[in-house]
């Protein structure tokens, strides 16, 4: 009775985070809320009894992806983002996908049946543990598909880096000669600097 009340209150909890932080305004409001969310989460997956699972959604997720979008927010101007327009001009489209979305969702759980399926029945699962079930199929039939994940991680990474380094902007000053100019009046047009 109690893992009952208890999974539909991390429910609960993580539906409200998760249109919380797509709706509100302020991005730091909606780190924590996703925060939030994903610590409920985890305890969901204790409630599964999948013990790594939850510790690598406090890890990773938490620790790691959430930091992530913290250096993010700081790197993108937000004064100037939420300026922009939107990408589409009436909102009940964005609200239409979402439901399409939800609706999908909720046909795949209706046939959904719980248990273990293909070769980690539930026995097999008691006896080798989550841990070692997952790791088992991870490192032998999707190893590909792991090493593919990985390298896109990476260049998304580099992308990112890229992308966020600043060129320097050089404002001389007038008591200067062109000799002893900022570093960058020097270099070529691609640099930032004036040829």
């Amino acid at each position: 009775m109690f893992g009952e009340i208890f999974f539909l209150y991390c429910a609960f909890v993580i539906t409200v985070c998760g249109v919380l932080a797509i709706s509100l305004r302020n991005p730091i409001h909606c780190v924590l809320l996703v925060l939030l969310l994903f610590f409920h989460m985890a305890a969901v997956h204790l409630t599964l009894q999948a013990e790594f699972l939850a510790a690598i959604q406090i890890i990773v997720y938490a620790g790691a992806i959430l930091v992530m979008y913290l250096f993010v927010l700081f790197l993108v101007n937000l004064q100037r983002e939420l300026r922009l327009p939107a990408l589409t001009p009436k909102p009940i489209v964005g609200y239409a996908l979402a439901a399409a979305l939800c609706g999908g969702m909720l046909w795949g759980v209706a046939g959904f049946v719980p248990g273990g399926k293909g070769q980690w029945p539930l026995e097999a699962l008691r006896e080798v543990t989550h841990t070692k079930a997952l790791s088992r199929e991870l490192f032998t039939n999707h190893f590909l598909s792991l090493e593919i994940a990985g390298v896109l991680l990476l260049v998304a990474l580099v992308a990112a880096l890229t992308l966020a380094r600043r060129q320097p902007v050089c404002t001389p000053a007038p008591a200067l000669t062109q000799d002893k100019a900022c570093p960058c009046a020097s270099g070529n047009k691609d640099q930032g600097g004036a040829a």
